[in-house]
């Protein structure tokens, strides 16, 4: 079988040490495949020195996070085969369905943006720095990712690039730099989760965003499947395709496909349920069937 790698680029907030964080979504990972074709992820276990986290986060944050406050909750969640009753209804609670159509309004007039709760407006803070390159560490953080995906390309050797949160825009905005600033011939298939880059607030920033038509869009991804949980506040546009159907219209792109209903996070820790963390969307068999499909494309 041809070598594939898998590429993880986590979302924002701190991390644990970068070999840690491999192992924990190592085990999420497989767990995932696990659950969706138990035969596949015999042989893909097999191949962990072929899955490459690009773990920006300390070089964002400079501090780690305490692998001991995830492992518990971790473990809770490796055995839990699913979302319960419980999940279900927090993660459709009016609660969450009034926050996301809060957000949208802001997201569509960004005026409203300063009378978010306190969470969101640090949580736009913490993204402009990404995007105003602050101290050059969007060009840093891309630059990780590009590190690991050159030699890859290079050798048009297969790729799955997952994207979580803000991830998903790390991965996009590090694919136009490599199809219009270098010269690279293999391409790419784009796993996004909890991704926002279904926002204005985000597109209007993305690299690429001020030249027409296709030299707007990365040119090296081959299929782009995006995924996002019920509930999950950071995906509010948790739809794609229509965002970027323009790549299909140029034939920059072989498809692009979003699966959104049904879908469940249901990792929970001492804050409660969390629809959007990564580990979450790791363990569904929705994502395991995912990968373990593209494991198996000759």
């Amino acid at each position: 079988m041809n070598k594939k790698h898998i590429i993880y680029v986590p979302g924002m907030s701190p991390k644990p040490p970068a070999e840690q964080l491999r192992d924990m979504l190592w085990r999420s990972l497989l767990e995932g495949i696990k659950r969706a074709e138990p035969d596949t992820v015999i042989e893909i276990e097999k191949h962990m020195d072929e899955f490459h986290v690009v773990a920006w986060n300390h070089a964002y944050y400079q501090n780690s996070h305490d692998t001991a406050q995830d492992l518990p909750w971790l473990d809770a969640l490796l055995n839990k085969h699913g979302p319960t009753q419980q999940d279900i209804q927090e993660a459709s609670s009016w609660r969450v369905q009034m926050l996301r159509l809060v957000y949208t309004i802001a997201d569509h007039l960004p005026w409203l943006i300063r009378w978010l709760p306190e969470s969101a407006n640090n949580t736009i803070e913490e993204t402009n720095r990404y995007f105003e390159n602050q101290d050059n560490i969007g060009y840093q953080v891309r630059g990780m990712l590009k590190a690991v995906l050159r030699p890859i390309l290079d050798k048009n050797e297969q790729v799955i690039v997952i994207g979580h949160s803000l991830g998903s825009v790390i991965i996009y905005d590090a694919l136009w730099e490599l199809s219009h600033n270098e010269v690279h011939t293999g391409k790419v298939d784009f796993l996004s989760l909890g991704s926002p880059l279904g926002l204005n607030f985000v597109q209007n920033k993305l690299q690429g965003r001020q030249y027409p038509q296709k030299n707007k869009y990365p040119k090296n991804i081959h299929r782009w499947i995006n995924l996002s949980s019920v509930g999950d506040t950071t995906a509010i546009d948790r739809a794609l395709k229509n965002d970027f159907s323009d790549m299909l219209k140029y034939g920059l792109i072989e498809s692009i496909e979003d699966h959104c209903k049904g879908i469940y996070n249901f990792y929970r820790d001492d804050q409660g349920l969390n629809c959007h963390t990564s580990y979450g969307y790791l363990v569904n068999p929705a994502v395991g069937e995912i990968i373990a499909q593209w494991w198996k494309q000759l």
